[in-house]
């Protein structure tokens, strides 16, 4: 009756002629957000003309920087010839001549593409690339994935089941358990129980193989895993020698290696994608975020040559979103590369990203709150903690982080911050990724402000 009772109600403020209701559920509740009204390189300016210095990109996303014109020309030069097909029916040059593009940079030998609209459906693909795969090999009894703790892959139920992100998955655990996990490649918290994290690399490798044998034979379909852990532990690369050991143990059990590069892909560590430091190739692969830079939804499921023509060979992938394969996105995403080839913003991703890391060592590096600094090109993490020499994280009902957000945010600085990362509920980590853009003035500008919003924050919980 409640419900019937409200729509009777609208329906009669709109018979009345007042304005019917209409709200957006945003993602922060309760919380009254500016109007973003314009953005240019590294900077975002709301309604009011205040400027906000964009330190994360977003959520890690804006690679070639805000308000880039030529991006906007693209699609629109796509837009008026055609916006829309379906990928049942129709392909596009847009498409075709995208993939040859960015074929050479992908982390797999031979790649093809499947276009999506962002991470969460390129990790479902994914998924469903390695099940084909293995269903056209006569194997299916490979049904056994296995992820990692600390780990972050997606908000999707399949993708979030994947995670190992506790916080996120608690409300939602009755709908999940189909995945299994394994430690976090977290040296940092090495040997926590609570963080559930190895930090040494045969330790790492030894864990997998055991893991593997545990499953049983022929069981194992795929290990899913980021290169350099980002919104989850907050820039957490894996000790040397890991993602080869890796590498090798799913190659001796047939089992597919899966990329997360959602993050870490087009150029944002500082290579193309975070498995180029180490020179591994995946057999299936995820990308999303940086492929637009966030100018257009678009995200890429990958398989290497040898998966994707043995799926062809078995006839048969069950699989397909209204929006995947968009001409629109295909336009932006290719010339978003050409910006990144052209400007060679990859190698500055690598230079600015040292640099960033310096300042921020230099400003924060002795704070008695902060644990470590760590990261990979412009992709800089700053670990929070109560106490350096335990590494005892804040109580999370001290909600620090957003403390410290708030702090910064007032000063027109834009952070991006995760919890969870000592043991699921308590830690707390900051996260910077500007775009490649970003100048020597505004890196330094990132620096100062983060050290004072974060000694403005400790001081407000002491």
């Amino acid at each position: 009756m409640g419900a019937y009772n409200r729509a009777m109600s609208r329906g009669r403020s709109e018979a009345a002629g007042r304005e019917p209701v209409g709200r957006v559920f945003q993602r922060v509740l309760g919380d009254g957000l500016p109007v973003a009204a314009r953005a240019e390189g590294s900077t975002i300016w709301d309604a009011e003309g205040r400027a906000y210095l964009d330190a994360a990109g977003g959520a890690i996303v804006v690679n070639v920087g805000h308000g880039r014109q030529s991006v906007v020309e693209a699609m629109k030069r796509q837009a008026r010839a055609f916006t829309y097909v379906h990928g049942t029916i129709f392909t596009s040059e847009a498409l075709e001549a995208y993939a040859r593009a960015v074929g050479p940079r992908l982390p797999l030998d031979e790649p093809a593409i499947y276009p999506v609209s962002g991470g969460s459906e390129a990790i479902e693909s994914c998924l469903k690339m390695v099940r084909a795969y293995h269903l056209a090999r006569r194997e299916p009894d490979r049904t056994v994935v296995i992820a990692r703790w600390g780990s972050y892959h997606g908000n999707s139920l399949g993708a979030l089941d994947l995670s190992g992100r506790e916080f996120l998955r608690r409300p939602y655990e009755p709908w999940l358990g189909r995945f299994r996990h394994i430690s976090a490649a977290y040296p940092y918290r090495a040997g926590e129980a609570a963080a559930r994290a190895l930090g040494d690399a045969e330790a790492l490798a030894a864990e997998l193989e055991s893991a593997i044998a545990e499953a049983g034979q022929g069981r194992v379909a795929a290990f899913v895993a980021e290169p350099i852990v980002g919104a989850a532990l907050g820039a957490v690369a894996p000790p040397d020698g890991y993602w080869p050991a890796v590498a090798e143990i799913c190659r001796r059990h047939g089992a597919l290696l899966v990329a997360d590069e959602v993050m870490t892909g087009f150029g944002r560590t500082g290579r193309w994608f975070g498995l180029d430091h180490w020179g591994v190739r995946a057999d299936v692969a995820a990308c999303a975020k940086g492929v637009t830079g966030g100018y257009f939804p678009f995200g890429l499921a990958v398989a290497s040559g040898a998966v994707y023509d043995t799926i062809v060979e078995g006839g048969s992938f069950v699989h397909g979103f209204t929006y995947s394969h968009s001409p629109v996105g295909a336009a932006a995403a290719a010339e978003v590369l050409r910006i990144l080839e052209s400007e060679r913003l990859v190698e500055a991703s690598a230079a600015r990203g040292e640099r960033l890391r310096a300042l921020v060592e230099d400003r924060l590096g002795g704070h008695p709150n902060v644990g470590q600094i760590r990261g990979r090109g412009l992709l800089v993490g700053v670990e929070l903690v109560a106490d350096r020499t335990t590494r005892a994280p804040f109580p999370r009902s001290a909600r620090l982080v957003e403390k410290v957000q708030a702090r910064a945010r007032e000063r027109g600085l834009l952070i991006y911050y995760g919890t969870g990362n000592a043991d699921g509920t308590n830690g707390e980590t900051v996260l910077l990724g500007p775009p490649f853009v970003v100048t020597d003035e505004e890196l330094t500008a990132i620096a100062d402000q983060l050290a004072a919003a974060i000694g403005e924050a400790v001081t407000e919980i002491a």
